[in-house]
């Protein structure tokens, strides 16, 4: 219940709504409350008197509260509408605000697939609940009270069937929830699974279908569909339990209260519209315990739902800007002073292991090491996307955690080893590096990144639709203007993360003969290609985490076994200093 009020917390302007629902449903219970009082009279002075003008007299009472009623109901839907999906509204946007404040360490906690299901399947749980089980949950203890009490003071002896009937349904309905209640958590997690494997098969249906899997993805569908499929079965096999066993109850004592009022009609101590009457009631006392029996399955599955957006709410912040953070970072200078790293605080090994680095401002660094060298690792602790586990990692001299967040990450570009384009236009892409940027800055940008070369032969330019994941344009062109993005945010530190893998070399050469012209930025090259990181001012080789290597191109050929073997395998036909020779 404590996810439930913490989420109720998000309400807001809809709290009214739901106040003037539940005002609205209790004056609606009045007015059906009324009708069974107008009923008893009906028979027992206008039917039996044969008072023609009487019964209509009730009739049209009858009528105004039945129509009453009506207006109050629909009032109640209206409002309660509002409230439901204005609240879930406001849950989404809770949980999507968190999510943008995640770091990398936190994502780590959640698959995608479930966090979509978090503001998806598990919001709309919380919708139904509301729209569903809020009129109950006003209207059944209200009714149940009443009618119990209007039952007591029309026939009191006969109201004490309700005494036996009602606990013995309680019972039967505690034990329905109760086996109920973990099962809609393990429904849920089925759906992470299920979003999961759609996921992943949307994503790489171009994989699917180069290798001829599609028959192995539908089996594999197949199996999550059917474990979904038997654990909804499971699940509401048991949640619908509640229907036969209030019919059960309910016939039971709709049989008792006809056998012992039908006694007391014959013994003149009772009369027939009374006991049509109090039937009415017992109909209306009945319902009120079914509506909250379905109350408590709603809120059950709630409480799963709930439980799984509020560990999303309640997600600690591995990253955080400090109090009173620096705002400006001066300069591009980088320095790793004995920094260890490892993913997980329960992992047995470090990513990184004692790294000690410097790089000047403005320089041009190069980094290479083989695959699971941890290049990329490295580079993330730049920005603060993960923190280093020991040691520390400084920028402009100051520790990246004595920045603000934003300011620190405001002077890193990352152009990532996967290139990421949303969909829109390439001027809306382009304009993430610099939402102000007017066409003449984003066509000097997309020069620098050779860019230009295929957006001029595009017929709407800069205004070309991109589409879902800029899948109408190839890999090296994706590249390039993701390198153009990160060249408009004018950072102090430019970090290429293997980002130039798809480009020709000649246009690779394009692009880093433009960048050695940005002598205030501090440019970190990521690579494969030895020549793209050969005529840099300094080159780390890492291998297993570890710095093996610092020096220049001529300095690690002349004395490094690591960087002379890749020299040999990449580049035959040059000399030992990289020049070519007339061999």
């Amino acid at each position: 219940m404590r996810d439930i009020r913490r989420l109720i917390s998000y309400l807001g302007p809809y709290r009214k709504d739901m106040v003037l629902g539940a005002l609205f449903i209790i004056v609606e219970s009045f007015f059906e409350l009324v009708i069974p009082v107008l009923i008893a009279d009906l028979i027992d002075v206008g039917v039996i008197g044969r008072d023609v003008d009487y019964i209509f007299q009730k009739g049209i009472q009858m009528g105004i509260c039945a129509l009453l009623a009506l207006i109050t109901g629909l009032l109640y839907a209206r409002f309660a509408a509002r409230a439901a999906y204005g609240w879930g509204a406001k849950i989404r946007e809770a949980e999507y605000e968190r999510m943008q404040k995640y770091a990398f360490a936190n994502l780590d906690h959640f698959e995608t697939s479930s966090l979509i299901t978090r503001m998806t399947t598990d919001v709309t749980v919380l919708q139904n609940a509301v729209n569903g089980g809020f009129r109950p949950l006003v209207r059944g203890p209200v009714m149940l009270i009443m009618g119990v009490a209007l039952s007591f003071w029309m026939n009191a002896r006969l109201a004490l069937i309700f005494v036996v009937c009602a606990p013995v349904l309680g019972i039967i309905l505690f034990f329905i929830v109760r086996k109920v209640a973990p099962m809609y958590g393990r429904l849920q997690r089925v759906v992470d699974r299920l979003n999961n494997t759609v996921q992943e098969g949307l994503t790489a249906i171009r994989a699917v279908k180069a290798f001829v899997r599609g028959s192995y993805e539908e089996e594999k569908f197949q199996c999550v569909n059917q474990e979904l499929t038997d654990t909804s079965r499971r699940t509401f096999h048991f949640a619908v339990m509640n229907l036969p066993a209030f019919q059960l109850i309910m016939y039971v004592a709709i049989v008792l209260i006809l056998w012992f009022g039908g006694n007391m009609i014959l013994s003149s101590s009772m009369q027939v519209g009374e006991l049509t009457g109090f039937l009415s009631y017992v109909m209306q006392v009945m319902n009120s315990l079914m509506m909250i029996a379905n109350v408590f399955l709603l809120l059950t599955r709630s409480l799963a739902s709930a439980r799984r957006i509020s560990e999303v709410l309640d997600e600690r912040l591995v990253l955080t800007s400090p109090e009173h953070a620096e705002k400006k970072v001066p300069n591009g200078s980088i320095d790793f002073e004995n920094v260890s790293f490892k993913y997980r605080e329960d992992a047995k090994e470090y990513a990184l292991s004692g790294v000690s680095l410097h790089f000047q401002a403005g320089k041009t660094v190069g980094i290479l090491g083989g695959t699971g060298a941890a290049k990329t690792t490295l580079v993330q602790l730049i920005p603060r996307l993960y923190d280093a586990t020991e040691g520390s990692v400084r920028v402009g001299g100051r520790d990246v955690r004595e920045y603000d967040l934003r300011a620190l990450r405001d002077a890193v570009g990352m152009i990532l080893q996967k290139n990421v384009l949303f969909s829109g236009t390439v001027r809306d892409n382009l304009k993430w590096g610099a939402p102000d940027a007017d066409d003449e800055t984003l066509w000097k940008a997309c020069r620098m990144a050779c860019a230009d070369e295929f957006l001029e032969r595009l017929p709407k330019g800069l205004d070309t639709d991109l589409g879902q994941g800029a899948n109408n344009i190839s890999g090296g062109q994706k590249q390039r203007l993701c390198i153009a993005r990160a060249l408009l945010k004018k950072p102090k530190i430019l970090i290429f993360d293997d980002s130039t893998s798809a480009v020709d070399t000649a246009t690779e050469g394009k692009i880093r003969n433009a960048l050695a012209e940005l002598s205030d930025v501090t440019k970190i090259i990521i690579a494969q290609r030895i020549t793209s990181i050969m005529n840099t001012d300094q080159i780390v080789i890492l291998d297993d985490g570890r710095v093996h290597a610092v020096g220049t191109h001529k300095e690690l050929l002349a004395a490094d076994s690591i960087y002379q073997e890749i020299y040999r395998s990449q580049m035959k036909g040059e000399d030992e200093y990289g020049e070519t020779g007339d061999r």
